[in-house]
């Protein structure tokens, strides 16, 4: 019946009917007395109490991530990783009041992020512990105040009738027609921080993507260089070249140096709107790169690689993509509204960046499955046209 009402292609009579069945639908949700049998009802039950459940989470979500953002900044999630603790204890450690310190955790053992132990203790909850497991989680938790404050009034954001955003002044390229001018103190604080969450992105690319095939790669805006030295790790007889904006590039030739691997990783600065980009790899990958810009710069960016790469080369598309299944709110609200705010770029579902990829010249476009989509999906292309 779904697949019957949905798509854009229907004839008028079908999107006539589907219309009149969402719109009995909905009178029929919204009714008080609908509302109430569901609820009573043994059958209905369970669906009442999920949607409810739903419901209530998108009007808290906000007071949920303040109670992640409090447990972060206090380390609480550290200190519960020395072991379980009292709360008394750990009111002490925090320097909380008794009673702040008991609703702070009560908080966090609600969200699973703590967990109640025997003997009136708190130990680490299953989300807690993997959120310490998770490198640059903390660093983007943090990060997300930015966010918060650019949201406090969506509305006022959507109709830009704001003339900076936090976020637009954090990222200092997306703000700036000149970004390969800047200085080296303006993109610091985002280097560090790409630099601290791409390590979690770069295993689940590694382990998706058979990159021993190739003889050099060429990451484009590959920041301080976090993803090409794990794959220095992974592939010692590949050759490397980061290509990014002069002084970003430049901290990355200082972590080549420091990890001992420049003999064979090289760092170029640049600006790749220029549409230009250094030659001689057979493979070019953008991590987490198209998604932070418009379809025009974005097209630029693929040409560019199209015309670096030979005959034989292969283009690597790796960020998160609107429209993967089971992951809908991470592409369309959280990085929807993220890169709104940011004020460029956008995510897009795998289809229309196969349909930019097309249009830059290259062909085969595939997805290539990875661990965790949610986090991250691959496309990869071919330069060959024939």
């Amino acid at each position: 019946m779904a697949a019957f009402m949905s798509g854009p292609s229907r004839p008028p009579a079908a999107r006539g009917l589907a219309d009149r069945w969402f719109a009995a639908r909905d009178r029929l949700l919204a009714n008080p007395t609908f509302q109430r049998l569901a609820t009573a009802f043994p059958l209905t039950r369970p669906i009442a109490r999920r949607r409810t459940r739903a419901l209530f989470d998108l009007c808290a979500g906000f007071v949920y991530s303040q109670v992640l953002l409090a447990c972060v900044r206090l380390r609480l999630l550290e200190m519960l990783a020395e072991g379980p603790q009292t709360a008394a204890t750990l009111a002490e450690r925090l320097a909380l009041p008794p009673e702040s310190a008991r609703c702070l955790l009560d908080a966090a053992a609600s969200l699973e992020l703590v967990a109640r132990r025997s003997g009136e203790r708190y130990g680490l909850g299953p989300l807690g512990a993997a959120l310490l497991g998770t490198s640059g989680l903390t660093e983007m938790i943090e990060h997300h105040a930015l966010l918060y404050a650019d949201l406090a009034d969506p509305v006022a954001l959507l109709r830009g009738e704001r003339e900076t955003t936090a976020l637009g002044g954090y990222w200092a390229y997306a703000g700036t027609e000149n970004p390969s001018a800047l200085a080296g103190d303006a993109v610091a604080d985002y280097s560090a921080l790409m630099a601290a969450s791409q390590a979690f992105i770069a295993e689940e690319v590694l382990a998706a993507y058979p990159f021993a095939r190739h003889r050099c790669l060429l990451d484009v805006g590959g920041g301080e260089g976090v993803f090409l030295s794990a794959v220095a790790q992974r592939f010692p007889a590949l050759r490397l070249i980061l290509f990014d904006l002069p002084p970003v590039a430049a901290r990355a030739q200082a972590r080549f140096e420091a990890a001992g691997i420049a003999a064979r990783a090289q760092a170029v600065g640049g600006d790749f709107k220029s549409g230009t980009l250094p030659e001689g790899a057979d493979i070019v990958t953008l991590v987490r790169v198209l998604h932070d810009h418009d379809d025009e710069t974005a097209l630029t960016i693929l040409k560019a690689a199209r015309r670096a790469l030979p005959a034989e080369g292969v283009v690597v598309i790796a960020e998160p993509m609107s429209g993967t299944r089971g992951a809908e709110p991470a592409g369309a609200a959280y990085f929807g509204f993220y890169l709104f705010a940011m004020g460029r770029g956008r995510p897009r579902t795998p289809d229309e960046l196969k349909g930019l990829i097309a249009t830059a010249g290259f062909r085969g476009a595939r997805l290539v499955p990875t661990r965790n989509p949610l986090l991250v999906r691959i496309i990869a292309a071919y330069a060959n046209t024939t």
